[in-house]
């Protein structure tokens, strides 16, 4: 039977229409026609900007702290339906406010929907690229406030539209991170460049989320591998938001070069994929051997956000898998 590990997920970008339709259900909530499309961003998507676009549905519908609960068991049981085994959700308190919620109360729902997920889950905080500071600071300061070593709160995050806000304007904030011994990811060399991906690090960032356009820098790709830096690779919302070419995605040189590279979804919904497809898919298309596939998973075992007991069940499962 198949255990996959996800670590890049956003929670509003992994609301399906299933998981919609629930959602409206439970607020008296009428969907629009045609949701699907709705849901789903066009495979002519210009750019990261673009697929962006498609989260205000779905944050439309997780303004509540009911809503925000059952989302976050929802999205993990279909994760669970695909064979994931343990999943790190991402979301940015700072979005889900619009009804009158705190940031707070947002992360005190999540972790009341995590209470009841059916498979081992964790919840990574994001700040955002072009919001307000004061914002971004509470979300660090509620990573910080939250953060434990399984079961909640793991890890920070800085998401967004990289291309419009480069990392180097966040540097202080990641740093600030650093002094608190907060673990935390950054969203880089995504819509970016290797400079993203060599500010993230050097400010102490542990992953990178996607990190694909590294590739054209060789320095920086030893940066990371030298760091031990797991880059969280996700190729269909790559493809979709063109932050890499197909002929040219980096999954298999990453593994060749010793980069820690994991394998991810990010936006199921958005990008209409699952995890077994992302792996299908690298088979498929970059010729994935069996002992890479492991070599992927014990890389999200390792990368995880989590206790290092959970990691050697993980790595246990992946042995066994």
């Amino acid at each position: 039977m198949p255990c996959y590990i996800e670590l890049h997920a956003h929670l509003d970008g992994s609301v399906t229409p299933t998981v919609a339709a629930t959602l409206a259900k439970m607020q008296g909530i009428v969907l629009p026609e045609g949701i699907e499309n709705r849901l789903r961003v066009s495979e002519n998507c210009a750019d990261l900007n673009e697929f962006l676009r498609c989260f205000s549905l779905p944050l439309s519908l997780l303004q509540t702290e009911e809503a925000l609960s059952e989302a976050v068991v929802l999205v993990l049981s279909e994760f669970q339906n695909d064979g994931v085994i343990y999943a790190e959700l991402r979301f940015a308190p700072q979005l889900h406010t619009e009804r009158g919620l705190s940031q707070e109360a947002v992360i005190r729902a999540a972790l009341h929907g995590l209470s009841r997920a059916p498979i081992p889950a964790n919840l990574i905080l994001c700040a955002m690229r072009g919001k307000g500071a004061r914002e971004n600071e509470e979300t660090l300061r509620l990573t910080e406030k939250f953060a434990v070593s399984d079961g909640g709160v793991v890890a920070f995050d800085l998401a967004g539209a990289e291309a419009l806000f480069p990392t180097r304007d966040y540097r202080s904030l990641l740093e600030k991170a650093h002094a608190l011994s907060l673990p935390f990811t950054v969203h880089a060399g995504e819509a970016g460049s290797a400079e993203d991906v060599k500010i993230a690090v050097e400010a102490g960032a542990s992953r990178i989320g996607h990190g694909v356009r590294m590739a054209s820098d060789p320095s920086v790709c030893e940066l990371v591998r030298s760091k031990r830096v797991f880059p969280e690779l996700c190729p269909t919302g790559n493809f979709l938001t063109h932050a890499c070419d197909r002929t040219s995605y980096p999954l298999i040189p990453f593994l060749e070069q010793g980069i820690r590279a994991t394998l991810n979804t990010d936006d199921p919904a958005i990008a209409n994929t699952t995890l077994s497809r992302e792996f299908a898919l690298a088979e498929t298309e970059f010729g994935l051997t069996a002992a890479q596939k492991k070599t992927l998973l014990f890389n999200a075992s390792d990368a995880a956000f989590t206790s290092p007991e959970t990691k050697k069940r993980l790595r246990a499962a992946v042995l066994q898998g």
